[in-house]
């Protein structure tokens, strides 16, 4: 079991737009230094005491970072600004990713890619939703699924020079805080 403690933030959020009601903290370095990948891990434990199941993402500069959500938040009588107790430890087994919709649908027009992708493990299945994700623009996301179709559907069971923990692709990163 990993313990720490850390500082609840909200994230800076670019001017004119809507404060975020979402909240983060970044592991301290011994924290992170623990888990077993620089990379996305899924962990249980508790948050202030409350049981929690989550997966933390890479912070691009070798430690993890954790997106706490409302729900999570007021259950743990947890505020921004004010320090939040942790005790995770990483799961034994990866969960299943959530697949975009319009991911799912292209696979599901492209079935030799959904055979492939049924068989690789829910680890690499993240690597391939996180590659989707990750561009900035929208014509980014349509080309990287019809890519990723093409790969999967020639036997490619991970995306091309992906990134997992954002050292050298910055985005996977950190939100600043407020």
């Amino acid at each position: 079991m990993i313990e720490f403690t850390a500082t609840l933030h909200r994230p800076k959020v670019p001017t004119g737009t809507r404060a975020a009601t979402w909240t983060f903290l970044r592991l301290p370095k011994k924290a992170s230094d623990k888990l077993p990948s620089r990379a996305m891990v899924s962990v249980d434990g508790t948050f202030n005491d409350f049981p929690f199941h989550a997966t933390l993402q890479p912070d691009g500069q070798g430690g993890h970072w954790l997106k706490v959500n409302p729900k999570l938040r007021k259950d743990a009588k947890a505020e921004a600004g004010k320090v939040v107790k942790l005790k995770i430890q990483p799961v034994s087994e990866e969960p299943e990713p959530k697949i975009p919709t319009d991911f799912r649908k292209a696979l599901t027009a492209t079935p030799s890619a959904k055979a492939v992708w049924k068989d690789i493990t829910p680890l690499a299945r993240r690597d391939w939703i996180q590659w989707i994700t990750s561009g900035k623009r929208a014509e980014t996301r349509v080309l990287r699924i019809e890519k990723a179709c093409d790969m999967l559907k020639n036997g490619k069971r991970r995306p091309c020079c992906f990134d997992r923990t954002g050292m050298y692709d910055k985005s996977l990163s950190c939100p600043e805080p407020l």
